[in-house]
């Protein structure tokens, strides 16, 4: 029986993570109730017409499951933080199918935030700052995850696998940079945030 563990530093940028996008999460709940009761937000999101909390939390993108995606989002990040203690707290490692749960969970999370910033950019027309800090989160977990999880041998023993999983680790800053850039320009190109202020 195969067991897993991530790395020391691995662990902890999970769990630091994890505690970062919680507390953003929680940001942005408190937004969501101060757009519906009309209260003040603790840390206010309203930074311009394009960038604003507002057109996205209200939407039927920012509610995709009936309730606030901020709602999922406090609860989910505990994800990441489980993930790094488990791993921090088992020496010898835990079984696959532990983290390939975590891995679907985090691909699932990668692929959310990239639709809510299509949504944002192409569909509501504006960025919502504490949206962004998630996707800032999520994106680094979801590569240097997958990355660790393909060298592992957590997914597959196969040896391309693994070499892919080495490359993508290695890489995965990188890859993190030109995630953030594509949907910079992106956003750029199509709501001119530059020309805004």
């Amino acid at each position: 029986m195969a067991l897993h563990r991530p790395t020391v530093p691995l662990a902890v940028f999970w769990i630091v993570g994890g505690i970062l996008g919680a507390v953003v999460a929680f940001l942005l709940y408190l937004e969501y109730i101060g757009q519906l009761t009309g209260a003040d937000a603790i840390i206010s999101c309203q930074w311009g017409v394009l960038v604003t909390c507002g057109p996205n939390l209200l939407s039927p993108g920012g509610n995709i499951l009936g309730f606030s995606n901020s709602i999922a989002g406090m609860v989910l990040f505990l994800g990441p933080v489980y993930a790094g203690v488990s791993g921090l707290a088992s020496p010898s490692g835990l079984r696959r199918w532990y983290w390939r749960t975590y891995g679907i969970f985090v691909a699932g999370a990668f692929v959310l935030v990239h639709y809510f910033a299509f949504e944002s950019i192409f569909v509501y027309g504006s960025l919502c700052p504490w949206c962004m800090i998630i996707w800032l989160v999520t994106i680094p977990i979801f590569w240097f995850t997958t990355g660790w999880m393909l060298r592992d041998g957590v997914w597959t023993e196969a040896v391309a696998a693994r070499r892919v999983g080495s490359a993508i680790f290695s890489w995965a800053l990188l890859a993190t940079v030109l995630d953030y850039a594509l949907i910079a320009i992106t956003a750029q190109l199509r709501l001119d945030l530059l020309g805004s202020f």
